[in-house]
């Protein structure tokens, strides 16, 4: 590659053209078809396509599946391998797989659904990216300018570059026009660098030639056409993916999910040894001991969490795609629903989007066609990014050139010499025209202070005077006036000249004609969707380069509150720590630089609040990259698009408050999935703990925690599709680590209350009036002997384990919609009909369980009926206490989930 570029830089353009066996008319369809067989196409394998085998393996390594798997090889060495081995000898050992096979179901179970939905998740991503188009400009088949997808364009290719673009591919500028790039992202150098048409010398580094731009950079002004040199892999950003494909970086989504892993771990380490050390002393049996131990780890760990995150970001993207959202990054929904402050540009947000040319101005204030001819002259001609005001120049002109001959055919009358293109520094254009007869003409548009500083003469009255300090007051007051009255205002200025070829040091001693005045008016539906992002908790924040008081009139008429604003030029002049403390309080910054835009967002992110900045131009994509969450529109250009994680199909605060909902709706489905999977199975570890020093025999086989635990984990699998209350989403939510611990320590005890409630009842009053007439398990051998004793002991633990075991099951499935609600369950907050009927069958399932063969073969014996007349009223109780422990947690803590 190497090589290639070298030879490129430093031939000439004949030279190349002969190299890739090319003209500039373009490639035909066959030439294109060739290229890509001998060059590859244009796609950068970000990373390398997982095979089935990979991601089957993926879903199934996680540090839950682990443990299962450990205790999975623990039980297969004492249920069955032992056994075997005990047939050739003198002791006998029962043969029992049932353990084994019911955690590799587990295993299975979690890990099959995890990849589905995986692979749902990728399909509807895959889906959601089709949706978004970048393109470029190319000349094929003698047809110029021809828009085509950007992994379409092959070696060979020509295309043309403008303000805003992406480069498609590694090129060689065969023309080029002021043209500056940003390349950043491959070199680090943080200035534009100019690229020109001219032959290099031979560089040591690729990156130093001029005349070679690379893919993954953007054009920042100018115009240019390029050679396509290399494509996809081949380029430099291609080899530099390739090099780091695979690398991940740690997000605060995935930061957030790893600490909650870490506080569900952290138990597991004091849990597991006390239950093992107390179970080994009381019980005798250390191999048991230690199988029930890791039973207790199982049933402290949500295996199905990655799944049901998987599942819960699938849906979410699924859901904002109904909505106009494009969700590029999956893992960026939980970053849109935690923003708190959305900075975002005015134009096109809080305004229509839609300019309009209202006055063309002399400097007196009137109407003048020779103010709009100029400014036609300018926009027309410029070969760069036409922004709308642009547009309304010359649709304008257009309108009005049948009644006015001035203003006829000027396309035709004048060609373009030169351009001097924008920059946000100048904040202006020049265009260099020449008519008919020869004269040439220097056209600059801009914005008025700007202009004014290059300005030293004034067109008024037909004559030419120089500009005063009073006539600048003049000037300045007028277009104070309308800007007060809404309208954007830019100045046009001209000068004669006799040279062909310019440069910015020409943009002197102009005579300003006079205004172009603009009206964007400001959309029906902002004010109420600022309002509905208030209620949201999420506070407004405009980062504009337009002028202050354009500014402050668009933001009275839609509602938004300005407490304070901030120029760029006061914020050059601050230091980080007092921005930070001032950007608190400030809800406009205007006339801000691209750089400005960028800081202002990283103080904020520096003051603890979560960032996104909604942006369209070349300007605003450096404060998307340093946001928590960039989010773009289909229409922005190409680099503002490559930064977002999230792109509106509609440039509308509308659309952005209901991606923030859904996004919420998604963290909250997580996050009540797992508090409320780890305080109940902490509340039943919990109960195990108690139950193993009080109890001569174990209150539940490992067997019966993972049989539970897998009917309980399936049953949440509906939890993505869950219902989430309006209170909830009201606020943006964090992933908070800790609170998982508060949560687990409030809530958890309070099912083994009745855990303990079950384990009296049925060990002093249930067992001993149905098993063993009366007697309770210690006092047996005083009343039985022989088999007897031995059957009446192994029906009284059946029983005892069979009845929590089905408690169990019933306080766990009813406690999720205790839990998965701040209000009262099943009257002001229903869960959905998934997640209930998939809970209500969980609970049949594992109530039937003890009647059937499976519920003989793992050691149960069916229930008398009257059990169920206990169980009932001990569940309703269980529900009350838990409402009136989750109203006190709500006030201790000021929230719920």
């Amino acid at each position: 590659m190497n090589t290639n570029i070298e030879y490129m830089a430093t031939h000439s353009v004949e030279d190349i053209k002969e190299y890739l066996n090319i003209n500039l008319s373009g490639l035909t369809e066959e030439e294109v078809l060739k290229s890509r067989d001998k060059n590859g196409s244009n796609k950068v394998k970000k990373e390398k396509k997982k095979s089935i085998a990979e991601r089957l393996a993926e879903a199934f390594i996680n540090p839950f599946t682990v443990v299962l798997v450990c205790l999975a090889v623990v039980s297969t060495i004492t249920d069955i391998i032992f056994p075997m081995l005990h047939m050739f000898g003198n002791t006998k050992k029962d043969f029992n797989p049932v353990t084994v096979v019911i955690i590799l179901t587990m295993v299975f179970v979690s890990g099959v659904l995890r990849f589905i939905q995986e692979s749902r998740s990728g399909d509807a991503a895959a889906k959601l990216l089709a949706m978004i188009t970048t393109t470029c400009t190319v000349t094929r088949q003698n047809k110029s300018h021809v828009e085509i997808p950007l992994d379409e364009v092959v070696v060979g290719d020509i295309v043309y570059l403008s303000a805003g673009d992406m480069i498609p591919a590694d090129v060689r500028i065969i023309d080029a026009k002021d043209l500056f790039v940003s390349q950043s992202s491959l070199s680090g150098e943080s200035e534009p660098i100019e690229k020109l048409a001219t032959v290099c010398e031979k560089k040591d580094n690729i990156t130093e030639y001029t005349n070679i731009a690379f893919m993954g950079s953007n054009i920042i002004s100018g115009s240019a056409a390029a050679i396509v040199i290399s494509v996809g892999d081949h380029t430099l950003f291609g080899s530099m993916t390739s090099a780091i494909a695979g690398e991940s970086v740690e997000t605060n989504f995935t930061k957030g999910v790893n600490a909650v892993s870490w506080v569900l771990i952290r138990f597991m380490l004091v849990m597991v040894p006390l239950v093992f050390v107390l179970n080994g002393i009381t019980k005798g049996n250390w191999v048991s001991a230690f199988l029930f131990a890791i039973s207790v780890a199982v049933g402290l760990t949500p295996e199905m969490l990655p799944m049901i995150v998987t599942g819960c970001l699938a849906k979410g993207a699924v859901s904002m795609s109904k909505k106009q959202t494009i969700v590029k990054n999956l893992n960026s929904i939980q970053n849109f629903g935690a923003m708190d402050i959305l900075c975002t540009d005015k134009t096109g947000t809080l305004t229509q989007d839609r300019v309009v040319l209202e006055y063309h101005l002399n400097i007196k204030g009137d109407e003048d066609s020779r103010v709009l001819r100029y400014g036609y002259l300018n926009s027309y001609f410029q070969t760069g990014y036409k922004n709308l005001m642009d547009l309304a120049i010359i649709q304008r002109t257009e309108e009005e050139e049948a009644n006015d001959s001035q203003l006829l055919d000027l396309s035709e009358n004048y060609k373009k010499i030169d351009e001097i293109p924008f920059d946000f520094s100048r904040r202006r254009l020049t265009t260099v025209v020449q008519n008919h007869s020869g004269t040439i003409k220097m056209v600059t548009k801009g914005a008025v202070e700007e202009m004014l500083s290059i300005c030293s003469y004034a067109e008024y009255n037909g004559n030419v005077q120089p500009i005063t300090n009073d006539f600048r007051k003049r000037i300045l007051k007028t277009v104070d006036n309308l800007n007060i009255k809404g309208f954007r205002v830019l100045a046009i200025a001209r000068k004669d000249i006799e040279k062909q070829s310019c440069s910015v040091d020409d943009e002197c001693e102009m005579i300003l004609m006079g205004y172009l005045a603009f009206l964007d008016p400001p959309k029906e539906s902002a004010a109420g969707a600022i309002k509905a992002l208030k209620e949201h908790g999420v506070r407004t924040k405009i980062l504009t380069g337009d002028n202050e008081k354009v500014t402050k009139t668009i933001c009275t008429q839609v509602g938004l509150e300005v407490r304070n604003m901030l120029l760029g030029g006061d914020i050059e002049k601050m230091s980080d720590e007092k921005l930070r403390e001032v950007a608190e309080d400030t809800d406009v910054f205007a006339k801000l630089t691209p750089s400005q835009k960028s800081r202002v967002v990283s103080v904020l992110r520096e003051n603890g609040h979560t960032v996104g900045f909604m942006g369209d131009g070349i300007n605003d994509a450096a404060a998307m990259k340093v946001a928590d969450i960039g989010i773009s529109v289909d229409t922005a250009v190409d680099v503002a698009k490559e930064s977002a994680d999230i792109i509106l199909l509609e440039k509308d605060l509308t659309v952005l408050e209901s991606g923030i909902v859904e996004g919420r709706k998604t963290f909250a489905n997580m996050i009540k999935y797992i508090k409320m999977t780890a305080s109940s199975n902490f509340g039943n570890m919990f109960s195990v703990l108690g139950a193993s020093a009080l109890l001569p025999f174990l209150p539940m086989e490992s067997m019966h925690l993972i049989l539970l635990n897998l009917i309980y984990d399936s049953c949440c699998s509906a939890i993505p599709w869950d219902n989430v209350d309006e209170e909830f989403i009201k606020l943006p939510k964090k992933w908070d680590a800790s609170s998982i611990g508060k949560f687990m320590i409030w809530i958890g005890p309070t099912s083994s209350i009745f855990d303990f409630a079950t384990f009296i009842f049925m060990y002093f009053v249930f067992c001993p009036h149905f098993v063993s007439h009366g007697v309770t398990y210690n006092n047996l051998a005083s009343h039985f002997s022989g088999n007897e004793l031995n059957q009446m002991r192994a029906t009284y633990v059946a029983m005892f384990q069979a009845g929590w075991f089905v408690e169990s099951m019933w306080s766990q499935s009813l406690v999720i919609h205790m839990i998965r609600t701040m209000k009262l369950p099943f009257i002001q907050s229903r869960a959905s009909a998934p997640l209930a009927l998939l809970n209500f069958f969980g609970i049949i399932v594992i109530t039937v369980i003890p009647f059937t063969l499976l519920g003989k073969t793992v050691g149960f014996v069916s229930l008398p009926l009257p059990y169920f007349i206990y169980l009932i009223p001990c569940i309703f109780a269980y529900m009350i206490l838990v409402t009136a422990v989750k109203k006190a947690y709500i006030h201790c803590h000021k929230g719920w989930l």
